[in-house]
């Protein structure tokens, strides 16, 4: 039996050859200053407190004070370098594809699976993002897109009782809209089943990879299985029709499987489950900042019903008008207070080799 002293000396032994790993590693790839912090958590949970806090700002701004607009930390299991300088993040965003490669954490890219659009590179990339855009074109979005969002959000209000929260409501509606768009179906019992694990699987991005530590990451591993077991269900019924001849939908599901690019059942699923993350924080934020700005600014939003009316959303022959207007935006953006700078989160990135 081993001794508390000997395990203690192991112990520091490790994380002294650790820190040394570290230090070494940092000197020969040139990084920028800062901290590793622990041992294997890194600056994770720092990072975690603060991005669930009303203010995450002084995670960044402590750091910039003490190494600068650019420095290295280690989150989520991967060493990162953050960035809070406008020109480098514009050269980062104008080059990637070109000098520089997407990444993300090792947490991230587990639960996406292998074959998600946000992880494809090259050829196969801008294949499955020309299929994604396809689905954004005026006349699909005249046809389907516009009904659909307005049928979904009247079922949802018919349902609100006296008190809500905006931002789960809106979050609500953006996936019950995006797997109408994906699959067609409309909101029902195995939808919302399908949410309420995909929410799970959501809040194992923003944790420790680490399943035996994590209860968290555990739980998103799990819903990810469970998720991904429903989405193939889905998917082999539809091929089966699709091979018959009876699949009459029209979706994105019924574009992969008509491709001609012979995609298997796990790749599609990936790639639907990509897509079902792709909007669902960015979209429901922006329809909850929209309707805060708008009420508290009443002359915008007597603006925007002023611009509807002139040009109904309902009228067939003004709708590509309607959808166009910049009066929407200009009604809320400005509103946006200013941030004081840009952040860029990334993995340490290496020029391509090709």
């Amino acid at each position: 039996m081993v001794s508390p002293p000997t395990l203690l000396l192991v112990f520091a032994a490790f994380g002294a050859a650790l820190f040394l790993h570290r230090a070494l590693r940092r000197r020969q790839l040139r990084l920028p200053p800062g901290s590793y912090g622990l041992p294997f958590i890194g600056e994770t949970l720092q990072l975690i407190s603060a991005y669930k806090s009303d203010n995450p700002e002084p995670f960044m701004d402590e750091r910039v004070r003490r190494y600068g607009s650019i420095f290295t930390t280690h989150v989520f299991g991967e060493p990162t370098v953050f960035s809070a300088d406008p020109e480098l993040n514009r050269f980062i965003l104008q080059n990637e594809g070109k000098l520089l490669d997407c990444s993300y954490p090792g947490s991230i890219s587990n639960l996406l699976g292998k074959h998600s659009l946000l992880l494809m590179k090259g050829a196969l990339h801008k294949r499955m993002h020309s299929l994604t855009m396809s689905f954004a074109n005026s006349s699909i979005i005249k046809d389907h897109l516009l009904h659909h969002i307005d049928r979904l959000i009247c079922l949802n209000l018919d349902t609100w009782s006296d008190r809500v929260t905006l931002m789960d409501q809106a979050k609500k509606i953006t996936f019950e809209l995006t797997v109408k768009q994906l699959m067609s179906f409309d909101p029902d019992e195995w939808t919302e089943s399908l949410r309420k694990e995909y929410v799970l699987v959501i809040e194992g991005f923003f944790t420790l990879p680490l399943p035996l530590f994590s209860t968290t990451y555990r739980r998103a591993i799990q819903a990810r299985t469970k998720v991904a077991e429903a989405l193939t269900l889905v998917v082999r019924q539809r091929r089966e029709e699709y091979n018959e001849g009876k699949e009459k939908k029209s979706d994105m599901l019924r574009a992969l499987l008509a491709s001609g690019d012979h995609f298997s059942d796990e790749q599609i699923v990936d790639f639907l489950l990509a897509l079902l993350v792709a909007g669902y924080e960015t979209t429901s934020t922006i329809m909850t900042l929209a309707v805060k700005f708008l009420t508290e600014t009443p002359l915008a939003l007597a603006q925007i019903k002023w611009s509807t009316s002139q040009k109904p959303i309902t009228n067939p022959t003004t709708l590509s008008m309607s959808m166009t207007t910049t009066t929407p935006p200009c009604g809320v953006l400005p509103l946006e207070p200013p941030f004081p700078y840009l952040i860029l989160y990334t993995q340490c990135l290496h020029p391509n080799r090709n």
